[in-house]
């Protein structure tokens, strides 16, 4: 007698699905880092110096951080299930989205509201002493409501995070589950690259600088991100009718249940790998256009020239999408002329995205190159940990990866700023790898954590990770702006004493100091996975083993 086929036992419908969980993170990604090709322009228009400009963009975690909305999150999805969760996600992104899209609006700007917030959340009692305040007295109150509706946003697209991560092992346990999270992470990253693209394209469109268009395209995509969950709740709920499982919510949650966790040695050395290498990357992101903008020489293009046109946009991105399209698609090409074909037309392409990033001569799409590499190149990784195993191996080269890439950020590329041509290479080059770098991530020890933790739990495995690493992701942006103030003396006085514009004040930070803080994580990182190698070994934890096992 043959069991009966079920959605999941069909490659098709289990690979739709994961589409729709991936385009969901996608919009989500965009908004994430919607204001970061923009800090220039948020300072000129808005009056943003760069620590409130970090102070915002650490806001999106602080609720997940200091409320403990993350250990919350991961409860709800292990007792409401995988569906509930994701449509909550959607709708609380939503929701914070539209917050920060009003504040940056003109219609927040000499408001009653502006005057509110610019006399009130100066102070906040505990907070403040502890030093972990999402405000401060003289944050431009515009910033002030953005955070607010950061944070309300860092909640949902968290929670969303986790969720996805659990319906992947869903679908995809004892499947190609380590190729599904690498593919999920590598096309939801082409949200960085359409953000570095698009951003600043809204905001500038007309001629007429408006930081709110940015902000309102995100919040367009996050209502199709709703969308695309409220698809994949009907095709989870055939998938249960199927099977005849119980969604989770039927597996009661004890509070016990988290001890089991905490007390595993290896869920806490992946936690501190996941904090020490998300923290070098994501914060990065959101100051890596301005971190470019003042280290390379940029000529304005000439006007009317079709580098200057709104269509150049729209062609670049097109091309974006090929080598996206083509390198994913070689992963899985059986014949051997059409794999190296597609490979071959992604390199093609790729390079004429990286000519028309030059000859438009903006930071933002230098940088939206950052996810190509690893579209790319994830699936392969995802292959290998899945038949191969070596996961632990592959963290402990990635961070050597991202200890190279910001050095070079730190030292090698300043000394470039007089070489054009040379220092958009370097910036490129070192771009890319930065990128594979951080492909090693959702390969190799995403899915690693459901041989860490018992099946009932990974729902709160997976958010007390996401709580670690939030911790970080809070930190490092309003250090990096704090620090860029600090070590930036002059810049801040001649800016305060108007001696500057703020327009020459976005663009002439010295980033030496925030690159090397960002090079001593991954160092960190390094030694925390030679640990875990080690401990892997000893304990026979199975990270080195593959994800599949073929049976004879």
């Amino acid at each position: 007698m043959t069991e009966k086929m079920t959605l999941r036992d069909n490659a098709a419908i289990r690979w739709i699905a994961l589409l729709l969980l991936a385009l969901a993170m996608f919009c989500s990604y965009i908004f994430m880092d919607i204001l970061s090709p923009i800090k220039d322009l948020m300072q000129s228009t808005r009056g943003w110096d760069s620590t409130a400009f970090g102070t915002m963009q650490g806001s999106e975690t602080f609720l997940n951080v200091f409320v403990f909305f993350l250990i919350f999150a991961g409860i709800i999805l292990d007792k409401m299930g995988v569906r509930f969760t994701a449509l909550l996600s959607g709708t609380v992104m939503l929701v914070g989205a539209c917050i920060k899209w009003y504040a940056v609006s003109e219609a927040f700007m000499g408001s009653s509201l502006e005057t509110w917030f610019t006399e009130h959340l100066n102070y906040i009692p505990v907070f403040h002493e502890l030093g972990i305040s999402p405000f401060y007295e003289g944050m431009p109150a515009s910033a002030k409501v953005a955070a607010v509706g950061f944070m309300i946003f860092g909640c949902g697209v968290e929670m969303a995070g986790i969720t996805v991560s659990r319906g992947i092992v869903k679908w995809f346990k004892g499947r190609e589950m380590a190729l599904a999270m690498g593919s999920e992470m590598a096309l939801a990253r082409l949200g960085v690259a359409t953000c570095m693209i698009f951003s600043p394209f809204f905001a500038k469109l007309g001629g007429v600088v408006d930081v709110s268009r940015s902000v309102a395209f995100g919040v367009v995509l996050l209502m199709i991100a709703l969308i695309m969950f409220i698809v994949y709740f009907f095709m989870d709920r055939k998938l249960d009718e199927q099977t005849g499982e119980a969604e989770e919510k039927d597996d009661p949650f004890k509070v016990s249940d988290i001890g089991k966790i905490l007390t595993s040695g290896g869920f806490w050395l992946v936690a501190l790998l996941c904090v020490l290498y998300y923290s070098a990357i994501f914060p990065f992101q959101k100051y890596a256009v301005n971190m470019l903008q003042c280290n390379l020489v940029f000529t304005e293009v000439e006007p009317g020239s079709f580098w200057a046109s709104n269509a150049v946009t729209i062609v670049q991105y097109v091309i974006m999408l090929v080598v996206a399209v083509t390198s994913f698609a070689s992963n899985f090409c059986d014949n051997k002329v059409w794999k190296y074909c597609l490979l071959a037309c992604s390199v093609v392409f790729l390079i004429v995205f990286c000519y028309m990033g030059y000859m438009r001569q903006s930071a933002e799409t230098i940088f939206a190159v950052f996810p190509l590499l690893a579209v790319g190149i994830t699936p392969i990784l995802g292959k290998v940990v899945d038949h191969k195993g070596k996961a632990a191996t592959m963290l402990i080269f990635g961070s050597v990866l991202l200890i190279l890439c910001h050095l070079t950020f730190a030292f090698i590329l300043p000394q470039m700023k007089g070489t054009q041509v040379g220092g958009v290479i370097v910036a490129y080059v070192t771009i890319l790898v930065l990128g594979a770098s951080f492909s090693l991530v959702p390969a190799s020890l995403w899915p690693s954590v459901p041989k860490l933790v018992d099946q009932k739990v990974i729902g709160s495995a997976y958010a007390l990770i996401f709580w670690i690493q939030n911790i970080g992701l809070w930190l490092f942006p309003l250090l990096i702006g704090k620090i860029l103030d600090k070590t930036n003396p002059q810049l801040v006085s001649d800016l305060e004493n108007g001696l500057i514009t703020a327009e020459e004040a976005a663009v002439s930070y010295d980033y030496t100091a925030p690159l090397v803080m960002l090079a001593c994580l991954g160092v960190a990182a390094l030694l925390l996975g030679l640990v875990l190698k080690v401990v892997d070994k000893k304990k026979g934890l199975g990270l080195e083993l593959p994800n599949i096992q073929e049976s004879k």
